[in-house]
């Protein structure tokens, strides 16, 4: 029996999600304490109880504190069974974090498996749908395992009801990936999304960043969804290199005026530019569990070049750690963070 203190380093719900990641992945029961208690509101909120009950459903765990507001979860884990699941959080909770939860143990199980998810696909404080299917899953790829993910129905924070599917071919061990270098710039694409809110808010935003950065129309796409659960709006920049492509996302607010959302997506865009590295700092947190467990397997690993770690990744590091027989090693750089996962 593991046993993890969540209230480590940020003492989040990554603590949460990515220990039960591994538990499932290497049939290690866990037990965490003092779950999210660096946090407001201590304890599984309806996104963690989700995740949990997920994990269970596809590792067929045995588990004790699942319950809203548990500050103490023990976690046995069973057989990994790849098929069909439908998850419903229930609150604008995100929907891709509870399916990061799983998707570790489903991408090398024996079989194929569909999953489908209702809640949030836009919130501001976890990877929205864009960086999953246009960032995160073509890494992925590149371990072996095939993910195609499909944005049905979007959700913003309040109401929620967003909908989207994965459809996964595992790869039992996952390969290498090496990504220091980013390569020739291919595309850049900003894509303006608003959810029944006027079109100006969308055309605001698209008219900020190319009179900042002088990119062609072409380049920028407005899609406006009607019939959307409630009123939302979300602008990502997606940048296209020939070894990386990584996504920006912004997040309208009430108060904020669209140009400021705009602006302030674009600073962390040519925040991202200047420094030179392929991996920016949400990607380097989302890889880390992938490169764990193929060096743990002995077939993959990996080393990557990002920007300087967050606390967040540090933490995520520190769990992966007590699961994974491997080494992680960070190098701090005059260009940001050499990071190296390899086998222990």
């Amino acid at each position: 029996m593991i046993r993890i203190d969540g209230s480590q380093g940020e003492g989040g719900g990554q603590i949460v999600r990515s220990s039960l990641a591994l538990a499932a992945v290497t049939g290690q029961s866990v037990t965490l304490d003092r779950v999210r208690a660096r946090r407001s509101k201590p304890g599984l909120m309806r996104q963690h109880l989700t995740a949990v009950q997920a994990a269970m459903q596809v590792c067929a765990a045995q588990v004790q504190g699942a319950e809203l507001g548990s500050q103490q979860l023990v976690f046995r884990p069973g057989a990994v069974r790849g098929g069909e699941y439908t998850f419903r959080i229930g609150t604008a909770g995100s929907t891709t974090l509870v399916l990061q939860t799983i998707l570790p143990a489903l991408m090398t199980a024996e079989g194929s498996s569909t999953v489908a998810l209702e809640g949030g696909t836009h919130n501001p404080l976890a990877p929205p749908y864009e960086f999953l299917a246009r960032a995160y899953l073509p890494l992925l790829a590149r371990l072996g395992p095939r993910v195609a993910a499909t944005l049905h129905r979007p959700g913003f924070f309040p109401a929620g009801q967003g909908r989207i599917t994965a459809m996964i071919g595992p790869s039992a061990q996952l390969g290498r990936l090496d990504l220091c270098e980013r390569g020739a710039l291919i595309r850049r694409r900003v894509r303006a999304l608003v959810a029944r809110l006027p079109r100006h808010v969308a055309k605001r935003e698209c008219q900020t960043i190319a009179a900042a950065t002088g990119w062609d129309d072409s380049c920028f796409e407005i899609d406006e969804i009607a019939d959307a659960p409630g009123p939302g709006n979300a602008v990502s920049i997606e940048l296209q290199f020939e070894h990386v492509t990584e996504v920006f996302t912004g997040f309208g607010q009430r108060g904020v005026p669209a140009e400021r959302v705009a602006q302030q997506t674009l600073d962390r865009v040519q925040h991202y530019l200047d420094t030179e590295v392929p991996v920016g700092e949400y990607l380097a947190d989302q890889l880390l569990l992938p490169l764990g467990i193929g060096a743990h397997q002995g077939t993959g690993g990996g080393v990557f070049r990002t920007l300087p770690l967050s606390s967040h990744s540090r933490t995520h590091i520190q769990v992966l750690e007590r699961f994974l027989n491997v080494r992680i090693e960070v190098e701090e750089t005059d260009r940001g963070a050499l990071v190296r996962v390899e086998p222990a």
